[in-house]
């Protein structure tokens, strides 16, 4: 290895560093390559031990970047200020934001702004909870914008592993969409040592390129002895050795030891006391701060005079203790000063005793908050401090928490809450903390929020609507824990507890709601009675009432009711043909779940124009809130039905892939990723694609055992089909057997379960009499429900079944029917049924016609091959 000298102590930690300096040479050449180039962007990350050299690397990564033009953001973790949210990627984006004004940056980050602004702290959070996904979204396309403008960009993240969990959120994030990015993001971090320490020969070298070349062999190997070749260790005692003006000879070498502990651990901690208690105590306040280090905040959070503080200041930077950041660097906060580095930090903050460090938190926070950065912002400081019943204590974690949430970061509102709790709360405060812990933790931890609003509702205190709502919420998180059974029975308890009135039928309804959803449970025609005799008493005067219209209609639909009247009942629900206040996508009190019921009725009932409005509009709220978690997967997944059920199958198939990609971030096996997964696997069939969709049933586990929740389309429906696309007849035919008895037992109409038509199909020449009786049961069902879809599909599978004139005639009434339907595909594929059956070039042209606009290639390609190859046609 050639040995490059360090040009002075600022890059003597790159001693041996070339290999590291020649990876970053490489990736910064590549980022600033012509920018019409397609290349992507990358990633580095140094890890390595406190003190092996991390931050001098990144150091000269800057310098590197720096000359070849870059623009450089950076940042740091802190061991102080891990709780701290958004902390880390605040400081990297604070140089962009500080150059935009505030009418340019809502300009420049667009829908984006209301999202992401109050996490970067540019604009006021809104009412609502934020959603920690869509925050972290929004952080991603802020920077994403940004990068395009300050190409080419190198972001540097020092001491990550002290980076706070939002901002590591959104690293990975960001990370995945490097491919489509011109940006370098170089990161280190410990404990995994892939950094070596300085070999002898190179600590040798370091030391004469610091001290002199008159330094002998003995004093040099000494220093790699003392310092076992930690790079910070050996450029911090060489400083040492300048400031004793110690001889580098091996008679001085015994002193060596000595000085090494002075510049650390305790020896660090008694330099610091021989500069006086009140530099210490200056220094002790600054490491409490962590962050934002001023000296007028230190001052006050150290009680000394301002003249005093400045003066201490002046002696902890003489000392190598504290520094002025690096302006050019654009790195670190608001603070005029900062730790020369984190082993520093980490020194001082642990040799303060500890009870004085605890009193020193209570007071950083009282200084905090005096100087109006907020609750949140005090918060890491009350963390810190012991519980002592103090009342006021409890309700700033709780206006913490609230700030926290608002700005999409509920695992820091958890900590300010479970640490309320620690206080404790007052017996009648108690029970609301807990109330607030489980709707803090809904989103990102449903199990959890069971236990905490279970504990709520047992303890006296949570009454009138919080306590109604706290079971809803209850009976949500154990349905999105799989726990639905769990989650009836916990609504009914509480309703049974009661008296008649508003809050009674809420629970009612969230009680039927649940159960409608249950794909398990046992079909009961009294439960439907008394839903139909509840809601026959509701005029929709208010929400209860219009949810159990909504729910009414939904249980109408799926056991095959007359389509006339379950569309009576839906619209009787809205409010001028809109969601009432109260009821929209965004609304907690009732829910999506409600909603989706409402669309699913309309769009099985043929009224896919109020469907695809209503899902739409759904997509849109979410989308406009920074909703992009389960909420929007889902919202995808029922646009993407709604233009399945159209007939766009194209379309269909671009919303289902995306809800599939929302889906797989939420987590797999939740009833959101089995309808995205089993409509793409549904819409890739009806397309013709049938070796994707059965890549794609492999690849997401679309198989047995099936989610608790009734799903749409049916799963049983769709797999029986893809078997039996795929030539694995039995399995096929036993997986749609199972369907039928699965909508048996709830009593489940075919038009939701379309497991029928398949069946008949598949068992026409083994069992025609089964066949056939499944064909007359399809269409008896569908002449109930009316519907044009329900009676032109079952016209088809009559057709299938027979021969001659009388298979004709009923493809031709399957024509006549779904020619008046708006599904378009099952419209295509009657028109080439029909003319295959009476051999007619114009009924296949037709049919061709339709199935290529509708994007269902399979179809087409049947339709093509009979007009180019069949015979007889006329």
């Amino acid at each position: 290895m050639t040995e490059v000298r360090p040009c002075s102590a600022a890059s003597a930690s790159l001693w041996e560093r070339d290999a590291e300096l020649t990876v970053v040479t490489e990736a910064v050449d590549a980022l600033c390559a012509d920018s019409s180039s397609s290349a992507s962007g990358s990633l580095l990350v140094f890890s390595g031990e406190a003190g092996i050299g991390k931050t001098a690397l990144l150091g000269e990564t800057r310098r590197i970047a720096q000359r070849r033009g870059c623009t450089v953001w950076s940042a740091r973790g802190g061991e102080t200020v891990t709780s701290v949210p958004f902390n880390v990627v605040r400081q990297l984006l604070q140089p962009a934001l500080v150059s935009l004004m505030p009418e340019e940056a809502r300009e420049y980050l667009g829908d984006w702004y209301e999202v992401a602004g109050p996490a970067l702290g540019i604009t006021e959070p809104g009412e609502r909870q934020a959603d920690p996904q869509g925050v972290c979204d929004g952080l991603v396309v802020a920077v994403s914008r940004f990068a395009k403008r300050e190409w080419p960009l190198v972001l540097l993240i020092d001491d990550a592993h002290w980076a706070d969990q939002e901002t590591l959120h959104w690293l990975a994030a960001f990370c995945e969409r490097l491919d489509d990015l011109r940006v370098l993001v170089v990161a280190a971090r410990r404990p995994i040592s892939t950094l070596s320490e300085l070999t002898p020969t190179a600590t040798a070298g370091l030391t004469r390129a610091t001290i002199g070349a008159h330094a002998d062999a003995a004093f040099c190997r000494e220093v790699w002895a003392v310092t076992a070749g930690n790079p910070y260790e050996t450029v911090e005692l060489l400083a040492k050795v300048q400031d004793s003006q110690l001889e580098p000879v091996e008679a001085s070498a015994a002193e060596l030891r000595a000085l090494n502990r002075s510049a650390r651990g305790h020896g660090l901690v008694a330099r610091l006391e021989g500069l006086g208690i009140e530099a210490t105590r200056f220094a002790w306040a600054a490491a409490i701060l962590g962050t934002g280090i001023t000296v007028d905040l230190v001052a006050r959070l150290a009680t000394l005079r301002r003249e005093e503080a400045a003066r201490c200041a002046e002696l902890l930077s003489v000392a190598r203790i504290l520094t002025e950041p690096d302006r050019a660097s654009h790195q670190g906060d608001d603070g005029e000063l900062e730790f020369v580095h984190p082993l520093i930090a980490t020194a001082v903050y642990r040799s303060i005793p500890d009870g004085l460090r605890t009193a020193m938190h209570g007071i950083a926070a009282q200084v905090v908050t005096d100087s109006g950065l907020g609750a949140a912002a005090a918060s890491r400081h009350l963390l810190e401090v012991h519980p002592d019943d103090d009342e006021e204590l409890v309700e700033q974690m709780r206006e913490a928490a609230r700030e926290h949430l608002a700005v999409g970061a509920p695992e820091a509102a958890r900590r300010c809450l479970e640490r309320a709790l620690l206080e404790p709360p007052l017996p009648e405060v108690h029970p609301y903390v807990l109330y607030e812990l489980g709707c803090a933790t809904l989103l990102t931890s449903p199990a959890t929020t069971v236990g905490y609003l279970q504990a709520a509702l047992a303890m006296p205190g949570l009454q009138g609507d919080d306590r109604v709502d706290a079971v809803y919420r209850l009976s949500q998180a154990l349905l999105h824990n799989d726990q639905l059974d769990q989650a009836v029975r916990t609504v009914d308890e509480e309703a049974a507890r009661l008296a008649p009135g508003p809050s009674r039928m809420r629970l009612q309804a969230v009680h039927y709601m649940w159960e409608g959803i249950h794909a398990a449970a046992e079909d009961s025609p009294i439960r439907s009675r008394e839903l139909a005799e509840l809601a026959a008493t509701c005029t929709g005067r208010d929400n209860s009432e219009r949810a159990l219209l909504i729910l009414r209609g939904f249980d109408a639909m799926t056991h095959g009711e007359n389509a006339e009247e379950v569309v009576e009942l839906c619209d009787r629900a809205l409010v001028n043909g809109r969601l009432a206040p109260g009821l929209g996508w965004t609304d907690t009190e009732w829910g999506i779940e409600l909603l989706l019921m409402l669309g699913s009725a309309y769009a099985y009932t043929d009224r896919l124009d109020r469907a695809e409005s209503l899902f739409t509009e759904g997509l849109r709220a979410y989308e406009s809130a920074g909703w992009s978690g389960g909420h929007l997967a889902l919202a995808h997944a029922y646009v993407g039905l709604a233009h399945r059920r159209r007939g766009r199958l194209r379309d269909a198939e671009t919303s289902l892939r995306e809800s599939l990609r929302l889906a797989e971030r939420v987590g797999r096996g939740l009833p959101l990723y089995w309808s995205a997964t089993c409509g793409l696997v549904d819409t890739l069939l009806a397309r013709g694609h049938v070796e994707e969709a059965w890549s794609i049933a492999e690849r997401y586990g679309f198989a047995p055992p099936y989610p608790s929740t009734i799903v749409l389309p049916d799963t049983r429906s769709v797999r029986g089909r893809l078997l039996l696309a795929v030539g694995r007849y039995e399995e096929g035919v036993n997986e749609l057997e199972a369907a039928q008895k699965a909508s048996a037992g709830r009593g489940h109409h075919t038009v939701l379960a379309p497991w029928a038509g398949d069946l008949a199909r598949a068992l026409a020449t083994d069992d025609p009499r089964c066949a056939a009786e499944l064909a007359t049961t399809a269409r008896r069902q569908a002449e109930l429900i009316g519907t044009d879809t329900a009676v032109g599909e079952a016209l088809r599978v009559a057709a299938a079944l027979e021969t001659g004139q009388r298979a004709t005639a009923l493809h031709a009434q399957a024509v006549t029917y779904l020619e008046s339907s708006p599904c378009a595909y099952e419209h295509a594929a009657a028109r080439v049924e029909y003319g295959i059956a009476t051999r007619s070039v114009a009924e296949l042209k037709r049919g061709l016609t339709l199935a290529r606009s509708c994007g269902a290639d399979g179809l087409a390609a049947q339709a093509q091959e009979v007009l180019d190859h069949g015979r007889g046609l006329r």
